[in-house]
């Protein structure tokens, strides 16, 4: 369905286990077709981004079975893949198109890269800089998708990001471990580091300090069998949903905590959520545990977020601008420029998309300011293509006065299919 209504709840009550995180399962995949043998994967992500990159794994010579809805196996092809004959479809992912770059800039043979509409808007230079200062070959479209790569042998070399970005930091990794030297990624505020605990549980050695992670190459990876978390970005709409429903009681099992994406648990806490974690364990590097989360007798306080925080939260920033109107004193959003180069503008969207709703925003070029003791009425959501501003509103909307529509809301599928069945299993109303 292309839009989908939502209409208000009276509390959040029950138990998920969510589908795999989106950022491992696109990094478990490409490891899986460089690595030597056959890797298996259970609760890999069912999103549309994951399947694009399966699809571009594929055409690259992995042999990929998807054993059932949440099963992947791919025999890999031990660090030398097939060029293909056609453009590989990046379809919505960024994350794909990016990363997968830097997979292939050392490899013999040309490679282009395209998307969709959205996909073709987002800046590619930034991952262009740091490969073409390792010798690689790069062309694009004023900037953007399409991309083109020349295969050759790279050279090492230290890189400082000038922009916080997982991505870029992957891309660069991906080209290093292929690479004779040692490559060097620095940061001024630390990402999450999904690849550097994948790749170490793929066999490959790396050395990290507090602001950087080096890797030396040419090394082989080897294929494993791993259970992918459940996505914290996915669970971030229903975490914020109930927080919203003062006595609600949700309980997420085997969700993914990693420290560095795990921030949105202590600006819930902040803002007065009650949160437990539980059965906190490690798997392949990554640790994994049951969310507990209540909505506060008192509701939702204020908070600010910035700085090293914002980078942090960039994914989950629009659910907490929406949820911000329900809260007492509102939330403060600056340093999340990057917002306006995701699959959206989020920044207009969600600032455009509350006022549709009734709730004053006053919004900067980095940031939202949204005042909080503001009930929200039903409306209109354009959700812009945008997965996340689609979820986001239909969290808010289980707060508002009304019945309230999301047009645009297959978009979710890009990251989360079953978001809305789920939602309907946990709202009461």
């Amino acid at each position: 369905m292309s839009d989908r209504l939502i209409r208000p709840a009276r509390n959040l009550y029950g138990s998920l286990r969510l589908p795999g995180d989106k950022s491992i399962s696109h990094r478990y995949a490409m490891l899986g077709t460089f690595a030597e043998g056959t890797s298996r994967f259970t609760n890999f992500s069912t999103g549309a981004d994951c399947a694009s990159t399966l699809a571009c794994m594929q055409a690259l010579g992995a042999k990929v079975n998807r054993l059932d809805d949440h099963s992947v196996a791919i025999a890999g092809v031990a660090g030398r893949v097939t060029p293909a004959n056609h453009p590989l479809d990046c379809g919505n992912s960024g994350s794909t198109m990016r990363m997968i770059a830097g997979l292939l800039a050392p490899q013999e043979g040309r490679f282009t890269l395209t998307g969709d509409a959205s996909l073709s808007r987002r800046p590619m230079e930034r991952i262009r800089k740091p490969l073409e200062a390792m010798g690689a070959r790069i062309t694009l479209t004023d900037g953007h998708a399409p991309l083109t790569i020349e295969g050759a042998p790279l050279r090492a070399i230290d890189f400082t990001t000038p922009t916080p970005s997982a991505q870029v930091k992957t891309c660069i990794l991906l080209a290093g471990l292929q690479t004779a030297g040692t490559t060097t990624v620095r940061e001024a505020v630390r990402t999450r580091d999904h690849s550097e605990l994948a790749l170490r549980a793929f066999g490959a050695k790396l050395t990290r300090t507090a602001n950087s992670v080096s890797i030396a190459g040419p090394q082989p990876l080897h294929a494993i069998d791993a259970a992918v978390p459940g996505d914290i970005s996915s669970a971030a709409f229903f975490m914020c949903a109930a927080a919203l429903f003062p006595g609600s009681g949700l309980v997420i099992d085997a969700l993914g905590l990693n420290p560095t994406r795990a921030s949105l648990l202590d600006v819930l806490t902040a803002l007065g959520a009650h949160i437990s974690v539980l059965n906190l364990e490690e798997k392949n590097s990554e640790l994994v545990g049951t969310v507990q989360i209540a909505g506060p007798a008192e509701g939702l306080g204020s908070t600010e977020i910035s700085g090293s925080l914002a980078a942090a939260l960039i994914d989950e920033l629009p659910v907490l601008a929406a949820i911000a109107p329900a809260t007492s004193g509102g939330i403060r959003i600056r340093d999340a420029k990057e917002l306006r180069v995701k699959e959206s503008d989020r920044i207009a969207l969600v600032a455009g998309n509350l006022r549709a709703m009734g709730a004053e925003v006053i919004e900067f070029e980095d940031g939202l300011d949204v005042p909080g003791g503001q009930p929200l009425h039903g409306a209109t959501i354009d959700a812009g293509g945008d997965h996340r501003i689609a979820m986001a509103f239909s969290v808010a909307a289980l707060k508002a006065e009304g019945e309230t529509l999301i047009q645009g809301a297959e978009s979710a599928a890009i990251s989360f299919p079953e978001f809305f069945d789920l939602l309907d299993l946990v709202a009461e109303r």
